[in-house]
């Protein structure tokens, strides 16, 4: 299931998509008590030519996709309010955009609202972030349209407007903004359940998967393992998107890569690549990764068979509140002593 996007998006809010059952990261044939579902992380690039346009915030993004573009600061190459900001120099930033801004320049009212947003150099003040990015929506700011969208939508700052923001979400995803476009499809698929809304969404899930989004991507892997009357199934392509996400540190992606390299499906079997996307999943704190490496291990998939060190990783999930049937019996059939040097282990894991 893709994560929602409640606390994303430099601390503000979006749209889940929880209502998308066909968004599924289970394992098939996973114990039914095996519940915990972490969100995914995501960040760096990956590419591929020539193919279909692969739980965040905005910490999470290429720089790319989350620096204002000095450009939008006037025609002089070098633009003193940019060029503080991106050195560090935020007061100073605020000193020469403010009466920019006040006279009614967009680009420096976004550079306020993104100030104050993040409390940069200032106290957070979202409401005076939310009114600065407003102003600049109103001159049809890209980045401010998709951040006051945000605003609206969580309701928490300013007036909640649905209305109003999935008009100006629209507006930022048809002007190219990743972030808009991927929450604009989230928007679309809670408006329109079913598959009408997933047939809706994809194409905006494409256009920011083009961008280089793992959310997206991981939307569109989800979509092209499951299918619609409209789109058509294909698996290994979903599998490809899959890894473009998965290489961003999406450990959800992860999760799903290594499952289906262990299963075969969407491709060649690989149980030494699935182990490894798996522990980098459980690294990552995936829970359901850390119970599914648990059970690599106790069965020599991708590596050699250890009980012990099963158990350890089943120890560190089983603390998250995760239990399963088939682990906790691999723990009844271990002595004392392995007992003891597998919770050792744990301790180490949870570091």
């Amino acid at each position: 299931m893709l994560r929602s996007f409640l606390s994303g998006f430099i601390g503000v809010a979006a749209i889940s998509i929880a209502a998308a059952p066909a968004f599924s990261a289970v394992e098939p044939g996973a114990p039914a008590a095996e519940t915990a579902k972490p969100a995914g992380k995501a960040e760096g690039k990956a590419d591929r030519p020539n193919m279909l346009p692969q739980p965040a915030t905005t910490d999470e993004l290429p720089d790319e996709l989350i620096e204002i573009d000095p450009n939008r600061f006037g025609a002089k190459p070098i633009d003193a309010a940019f060029g503080a900001y991106q050195r560090g120099l935020y007061l100073t930033a605020l000193s020469l955009a403010k009466p920019r801004a006040e006279a009614g320049d967009a680009a420096a009212q976004t550079l306020l609202g993104e100030i104050y947003s993040r409390g940069l150099g200032v106290p957070v003040d979202p409401k005076l972030a939310a009114e600065w990015y407003s102003k600049a929506a109103a001159q049809n700011d890209v980045h401010a349209q998709f951040q006051y969208a945000v605003l609206l939508l969580d309701g928490e700052h300013v007036k909640a407007d649905r209305v109003q923001a999935e008009s100006l979400m629209k507006a930022a995803a048809e002007a190219g903004n990743a972030m808009a476009q991927f929450n604009y499809a989230q928007i679309l698929m809670q408006n329109n359940p079913g598959e009408k809304g997933i047939e809706a969404a994809y194409p905006w899930f494409q256009k920011a998967s083009d961008s280089n989004l793992a959310d997206a991507e991981y939307a569109v892997s989800q979509i092209l393992a499951n299918g619609t009357s409209a789109i058509k199934k294909d698996e290994a392509e979903a599998r490809f998107f899959l890894l473009r996400a998965a290489q961003k540190n999406y450990d959800t992606a992860q999760l799903d890569l290594a499952t289906w390299l262990v299963e075969g499906r969407g491709g060649e079997r690989n149980f030494d690549a699935g182990f490894k996307w798996m522990l980098q999943a459980a690294r990552n704190g995936n829970v359901a990764a850390q119970a599914r490496l648990a059970r690599l291990y106790r069965d020599g998939l991708g590596t050699d068979g250890d009980t012990v060190t099963a158990a350890a990783w089943y120890f560190v999930a089983r603390r998250s509140g995760l239990t399963a049937f088939d682990l906790d019996s691999m723990l009844d059939g271990l002595e004392d002593e392995q007992i003891e040097r597998a919770r050792k282990i744990a301790e180490t894991l949870r570091q």
